[in-house]
């Protein structure tokens, strides 16, 4: 009998459900236009025409949240999905060969984790023009060795089990074994660390954001607009609240919701 869902990942449902419907919902409506200045309403507090108040300068913060969040999640979604690919892929077969390509393998993957994730983020940005693109391609790169480690364990576990060595007899090709015979066994550890890893990918575009390096103005993004209410954070804290609190729920909602299923199916 399966463990029920817990109360934590139904409120990290929820609290994912509401963020990603504020981003979808932007492509159809905002209250205002995200980018659109007005000197008159400079720093307005928050109030039924201005739900989370105007920034510096008048722009409805908002509207600004929408928008900075389908960017965010898009950038976040697209890092976690190439990176548990790559890795993914590069786990099994490392598992699957062992011998010296597994241990080259994994020594790469120990070098490429023994940087600082952000400074590599940095350096990779530095390097590369600073756009989407390459802002998705440093964080994938970034989170790339976890997700082939908790395969390689897998494929460990079960490249030697009873099943493994039927379909070997029966004469199936070693991809077929790796994909269709093992890879649905490790499906829900590789679902559970992707949707955590959605928490992680948002701290990390939010912080590359802060620093100026991740998604450029005029568009917005959480973690920039956090660095651009630095400065009047005391007379009008709600510029940095707003976009401060939707990381935090969001971050908080893919932990949930990765913890719950790994707490039903992996015990």
């Amino acid at each position: 009998m399966q463990t029920p869902w817990n109360i934590d990942f139904k409120i990290g449902l929820a609290l994912a459900l509401l963020v990603a419907g504020m981003g979808i919902a932007s492509f159809f409506y905002t209250p205002y236009d995200y980018n659109e200045m007005d000197p008159a309403r400079r720093f307005i507090p928050p109030r039924m025409s201005h739900l989370m108040g105007t920034d510096s300068f008048g722009r409805d913060v908002f509207s600004r949240v929408m928008i900075g969040g389908r960017y965010t999640l898009a950038v976040s979604i697209f890092t976690v999905l190439g990176s548990a690919g790559i890795g993914a892929s590069l786990g099994l077969i490392s598992g699957y060969i062992g011998g010296l390509w597994d241990e080259i393998a994994m020594r790469f993957m120990d070098a490429l984790s023994s940087f600082p994730g952000i400074l590599l983020a940095l350096v990779m940005i530095s390097i590369m023009e600073n756009r989407p693109f390459t802002l998705i391609t440093a964080l994938l790169v970034l989170f790339i060795p976890s997700y082939v480690r908790i395969m390689r364990t897998g494929m460990l576990q079960y490249k030697n089990a009873d099943f493994v060595k039927t379909a070997q007899i029966m004469g199936a090709s070693h991809l077929r074994m790796i994909f269709a015979h093992i890879l649905p066994n490790l499906a829900t550890p590789l679902l559970s660390a992707t949707v955590l890893g959605l928490s992680n990918a948002i701290l990390a575009e939010a912080t590359m954001s802060y620093l100026g390096f991740g998604i450029q103005p005029p568009i917005p993004s959480w973690g920039r607009m956090l660095s651009e209410s630095q400065g009047f954070l005391f007379n009008a804290p709600w510029c940095a609240l707003a976009p401060g609190i939707m990381i935090m729920l969001t971050v908080i909602a893919f932990h949930y919701i990765g913890e719950g299923i790994r707490q039903r199916y992996c015990g």
